[in-house]
């Protein structure tokens, strides 16, 4: 694939990076490793839904 760099770490997981943003994401295969940069690369850009914490009250103000 253009642009996503694989590698094989140490303990034979696989590390996905893109190198446009250098986001990178692993899993114990390829494809695993590939869905997961794909899910990171989505909330980088402002993908997915945001969530109400009904505890976000109770968090640090920094934390909100």
């Amino acid at each position: 694939l253009e642009g996503v760099e694989f590698v094989r770490e140490d303990d034979g997981t696989i590390t996905a990076r893109d190198l446009e943003t250098e986001l990178a994401r692993g899993g114990d295969t390829r494809a695993e490793a590939l869905a997961q940069l794909a899910e990171v690369l989505e909330l980088h850009e402002g993908g997915g839904e945001s969530i109400d914490d009904p505890d976000e009250k109770d968090l640090p103000e920094f934390l909100r």
